[in-house]
């Protein structure tokens, strides 16, 4: 069975720093791709940053760009997403999706059937 789990989120001042994690497990295959999503009250679920197995190359939404920076460690299934410069904007349930690689659209979240239950991240003025 797939297993996707994030952890990490919690409350931070705006310009803080969190540090989201994501574990997943329970798949064979060669290459996969894991994003990061968001939602906020009354808003659609937006792609915050990809990253796949193979390529290890994150891509970002330009939301996002130069503020925050995904990583993974393929050794132990996991992937961060270092949230720095945190906007009151930024607060949301952050997600985290899992599929097999190659995807058309890594920000797209039709792309992905496995997700997390999600963490929400809160920042305060």
């Amino acid at each position: 069975e797939v297993q996707v789990v994030e952890s990490g989120g919690g409350l931070v001042q705006a310009g803080g720093s969190l540090r989201l994690s994501c574990a997943v497990n329970g798949f064979t295959w060669d290459d996969y791709s894991i994003g990061w999503f968001r939602q906020a009250p009354g808003k659609e679920r937006e792609g915050v940053s990809y990253i796949s197995r193979t390529e290890g190359v994150p891509y970002y939404a330009d939301s996002v760009k130069g503020r925050f920076i995904m990583s993974s460690d393929n050794a132990k299934h996991m992937v961060y997403l270092q949230m720095n410069s945190l906007k009151i904007e930024d607060a949301a349930v952050y997600y985290c999706a899992l599929d097999r690689w190659p995807l058309l659209n890594g920000l797209a979240d039709y792309e992905y059937d496995y997700w997390g239950q999600g963490t929400q991240v809160t920042v305060s003025s």
